[in-house]
């Protein structure tokens, strides 16, 4: 019997690694898939972004119940958290997904291997060969190889720790948090990214004491300063500690939980106790025994660099997701890689993912999204700007769920008028984004998006006056 030779086979079955099966598939390429979890998705759907805005969801909710009785509800003051039931819930939503994927798979007929694939060195008369570890038990030597003419590394990432520190049942990072028996009575969270303050505000919702400790000095570094700003009072408003520009963090377990220690931004010593303490200073790439080392592909800092089509200095082998070196780590770039290099392996059109058109979102209370350049970047980038201001508190939507908080900020060229960036914080602010992705995608000016009609009463009516903040001529406020 023929050895079976695929046209691709994709290393990682996260959001980055299915999309590019799928969408090879559907082009018509024979597609092989390996991944070492015993369910795809990866830490997306089974650790990351699915579980946790799970959680937050229950969250807004119990939220809501809190101030029922301002909807004109009655009735539910005696009204509990059931921690299992929210990691009950959180699960269901994972088990509905995987059992999708695994749809999915079947559907486009893609050959899945669960075990873990390492490169074998270049290709020989075009073809790649994969070493795939087993899982199964019953192959012999546990070994498998797969032969593909292209191969895309998308082995994803895993969370960092703090030096000298090893994850386990008090000091967490994402993937411990969300199997914890029960709920907390006080977290420090250590960075304030996206992990840091979705985590944060899922438990200070459940009521939990909380403590933040960021060694920079506003909080969610990667956004607009304004946004980090505001984000900042609007924590401390709902009664976070938040502490910013320490430094030397030290963790010392105990019988109660952990004492953590730092120094404050004035040069102070403070500490804090707490059951249970979340490290959430970032992800580190899965390349370290991928095989790079039998390839071209020399990594930096264990990140793979790629050209601008994903592909790596090993002919035939592309890289795309976590591990990719200068692309954000999130999940929606990744899926987009995996459709870029799914069209170029199947000579379709496609084009490179232009970094300036990435929307990040990050679902704490508030939310907060984001897309193109910030103001002190467009400054930096010899831009002139003008800038636009909205708040939220304007929008009757957000009188109607009760959620003023934030505002819309639009920073657009002088010259010419281009939106160059928009950075919310406010409510629904991860879905209105879309519409900003829109115009930036399409060079929209500020001009086109003030006589752009938006549905009334939308939350997605702030953009309208955000937009025309930016000449002064917001209606409504």
């Amino acid at each position: 019997m023929a050895e079976t030779i695929f046209d691709v086979v994709v290393v990682g079955g996260g959001p980055a690694g299915y999309t590019c099966a799928i969408r090879g598939s559907q082009y018509g390429l024979k597609v092989a898939l390996v991944d070492a979890n015993d369910r795809l998705g990866g830490t997306c759907l089974l650790w990351g972004c699915i579980p946790t805005k799970a959680m937050l969801f229950t969250a807004e909710i119990w939220d809501h119940l809190k101030y029922a009785k301002t909807f004109g509800i009655a009735g539910v003051e005696g009204a509990t958290i059931d921690w299992k039931g929210v990691l009950a819930r959180k699960d269901d939503v994972i088990t509905r997904h995987t059992k999708g994927l695994d749809f999915l798979m079947k559907k486009n007929k893609i050959t899945t291997f669960k075990g873990f694939g390492k490169l074998t060195g270049p290709a020989k008369d075009g073809v790649h060969s994969i070493d795939v570890k087993l899982a199964d038990g019953k192959t012999p030597n546990g070994v498998q190889t797969v032969k593909a003419k292209k191969v895309v590394l998308a082995t994803g990432s895993d969370a960092r720790m703090l030096p000298g520190l090893k994850a386990d049942e008090t000091i967490l990072t994402n993937y411990e948090i969300l199997k914890i028996a029960e709920m907390p009575k006080s977290l420090v969270v250590i960075g304030s990214g996206a992990v840091g303050v979705e985590f944060a505000s899922i438990f200070k919702s459940f009521g939990a004491e909380l403590t933040i400790l960021e060694m920079l000095p506003r909080m969610v570094p990667v956004e607009d300063e304004e946004i980090g700003k505001e984000l900042l009072r609007l924590f401390k408003k709902r009664g976070f500690d938040v502490n910013l520009g320490i430094k030397d963090t030290k963790i010392e377990k105990n019988k109660d939980g952990a004492l953590v220690s730092w120094t404050d931004a004035n040069g102070k010593a403070q500490s804090k106790q707490a059951e249970k303490v979340l490290v959430a200073v970032g992800r580190s790439p899965r390349t370290s025994d991928v095989g790079l080392d039998k390839t071209k592909i020399v990594p930096d800092r264990g990140f793979i660099m790629t050209n601008e089509w994903m592909e790596t200095t090993e002919p035939g082998v592309y890289a795309i997701g976590d591990i990719v070196g200068g692309m954000p780590q999130l999940a929606h770039v990744g899926s987009m890689a995996g459709l870029v290099v799914a069209a170029r392996i199947a000579g379709k059109y496609a084009k490179p993912i232009n970094k300036s058109r990435i929307p990040g979102c990050t679902y704490c209370d508030p939310q907060i999204a984001s897309v193109g350049l910030t103001e002190a970047k467009a400054k930096e980038l010899g831009h002139t700007v003008k800038v636009g201001k909205f708040p939220f508190v304007g929008n009757s939507k957000a009188t109607i769920l009760d959620a003023h908080d934030g505002f819309v900020k639009v920073v657009a060229d002088a010259k010419y008028g281009e939106v160059l960036g928009v950075h919310i914080i406010g409510p629904y602010a991860t879905e209105i984004i879309a519409e900003c992705v829109t115009a930036l995608e399409l060079e929209a000016t500020v001009e086109e998006m003030m006589f752009t009609i938006h549905a009334h009463p939308t939350v997605a009516e702030a953009l309208l006056d955000g937009f025309s903040s930016v000449e002064g001529m917001a209606v409504n406020v």
